[in-house]
C-alpha cells in the first residue's frame, strides 16, 4: 500500500509520522503550487471552489508519484465539503486511475470513528498501538501550532525581515523527524528558542489583525497567497481562528464527550445569524464582534470564490463592522486571483488601520 492525501498546511507531518511509524509507505503530496491548482481546475467545474480544485490536484500529482490508497475527508451539514470525497473518486476513475479510496467523515462517533477509520489503513496493528500513535500525532500538531502562532507574535517585530519565516520553513520537516515524545519536545523547545533569538525592533507596535474565515484557505498558505507572511512585513500581528489543532479539540474530544463548544463566538453571532449554516460563518461573525471588543485594529475575512456559508458571513459583516466599529476587508480568492494585486489591497487596509489608530490616540490626548 502506498496511501496519500491531500496537502494542507503542516497536517502532512502527523499522517507522514503515522504511516512511517506502522511501516506503510507514505507519498507526501508536492506542497501546494501553481501547477496542483492548474491540474485540479483542468478537471473540474469552472464554478467550484479553490479547495476542491486544489485536492484534486493533491490527489492526481499523488497518483503520479505512485500512489495507490488515498485518503479523502467528509463532513455533514450544508458546506459541499460533504460529497467532494466522493466526486474527486469518480473524476479520478473516469481518468483511468487505479486506487483505493478511504474517506473519514470527521464528525461521525468523533475520536472513535478517528481511531476505527485509521484501523481500518492499519489492520495488522493493535487497538493500543493506533491509540498511542494518534496521541503522538495529534501532539505533533498541537506543538505545530503553537509554534505558528508564535511565529505570527515574532515576525512584525523582527528587525532582520525574512528571519521568522526562514526558520518557520525549516519546522515541518523537524518535528516531522522527531519519532518519540522526548525528541519531540526537545525540537519543539529547540525551535522556540531560535525564534526568540531572532533581533526585534525596539518599541515597535503591530497593528492587531484578526484573519478569519473558510478553513482550507486560511490553512493553507499557498491558497492565500502567504497572506499571514505578506501582512507580518508590514508590521501587522496576526491572529487566526482556524488552526487543526483546535479543530481536533472540538470536534474529536469534546463533541465526543456531549459538550458544547465555542458558546462565546456564538452568542457574540446571534444578533446577525441565529442559526447554523454549515461551514466557518458562524466563527466569522462572532470572532469579529469579538475580536473588536479586544481591542483589534482590523479584520481580514478570506473565502474561496462560490463558498455558500462565508458568501453569507461576507454580506452580514458590514453590519457587524458598523456595530462595533472594527474595518473588515473581504477578500475572495480563486485561481484568477493575482498575488501582486493581493498584497496591495492588504498595504492599503494596513495603511487604513495605522490612520484610524492615529486618529483615535490623538483623540484620547486632546480629552
Amino acid at each position: 500500500m502506498k496511501v496519500s492525501f491531500p496537502h494542507m498546511g503542516q497536517v502532512w507531518v502527523a499522517l507522514k509520522t503515522l504511516f512511517d511509524k506502522n511501516g506503510v509507505e507514505c507519498i507526501v503530496p508536492p506542497k501546494c503550487s501553481k501547477r496542483t491548482l492548474s491540474l485540479g481546475t483542468q478537471y473540474s467545474p469552472g464554478w467550484v471552489c479553490m479547495p476542491y480544485k486544489t485536492i484534486l490536484g493533491n490527489y492526481l500529482e499523488a497518483l503520479e508519484l505512485g500512489a495507490d490508497t488515498l485518503i479523502g475527508v467528509a463532513g455533514p451539514g450544508l458546506c459541499r465539503l460533504g460529497y467532494y470525497a466522493k466526486v474527486h473518486e469518480q473524476i479520478l476513475r473516469e481518468l483511468g486511475y487505479d486506487f483505493k479510496m478511504y474517506t473519514f467523515d470527521w464528525q461521525e462517533k468523533q475520536i472513535v470513528g478517528l481511531a476505527t477509520f485509521i484501523k481500518t489503513l492499519l489492520q495488522e496493528n493493535s487497538w493500543r498501538k493506533i491509540a498511542g500513535d494518534i496521541k503522538f500525532g495529534l501532539t505533533q500538531l498541537f506543538y505545530l501550532d503553537d509554534i505558528e502562532r508564535y511565529t505570527h507574535v515574532i515576525r512584525p517585530r523582527e528587525k532582520e525581515q525574512g528571519a521568522t519565516s526562514k526558520i518557520w520553513s525549516t519546522v515541518g520537516d523537524r518535528i516531522c523527524a522527531a519519532h518519540d515524545p522526548k525528541t519531540l519536545k526537545n525540537t519543539k523547545k529547540q525551535i522556540m528558542d531560535e525564534l526568540n533569538a531572532i533581533e526585534q525592533i525596539p518599541g515597535i507596535r503591530p497593528l492587531r489583525v484578526g484573519l478569519l474565515g473558510e478553513f482550507f484557505v486560511a490553512t493553507e498558505p499557498f491558497i492565500n497567497m502567504d497572506m499571514e507572511e505578506e501582512m507580518g512585513k508590514m508590521h501587522v500581528e496576526v491572529t487566526r481562528s482556524a488552526y487543526v489543532s483546535d479543530w481536533a479539540k472540538v470536534w474529536l474530544f469534546i463533541e465526543a464527550l456531549g459538550l458544547g463548544h465555542g458558546e462565546k463566538v456564538k452568542k457574540a453571532a446571534r444578533p446577525y445569524l441565529t442559526r447554523d449554516v454549515s461551514g466557518d460563518a458562524i466563527q466569522s461573525l462572532g470572532e469579529t464582534a469579538l475580536h473588536a471588543q479586544e481591542g483589534f485594529d482590523g479584520i481580514v475575512h478570506i473565502q474561496p470564490f462560490t463558498c455558500m456559508p462565508e458568501i453569507i458571513a461576507q454580506n452580514l459583516l458590514p453590519q457587524v463592522s458598523r456595530d462595533h466599529d472594527i474595518p473588515v476587508m473581504s477578500i475572495i480568492l480563486d485561481e484568477q486571483m493575482g498575488k501582486a494585486g493581493l498584497v496591495t489591497r492588504l498595504e492599503a487596509f494596513v495603511d487604513l488601520m495605522n490612520r484610524r489608530r492615529m486618529t483615535k490616540e490623538r483623540g484620547k490626548k486632546v480629552s
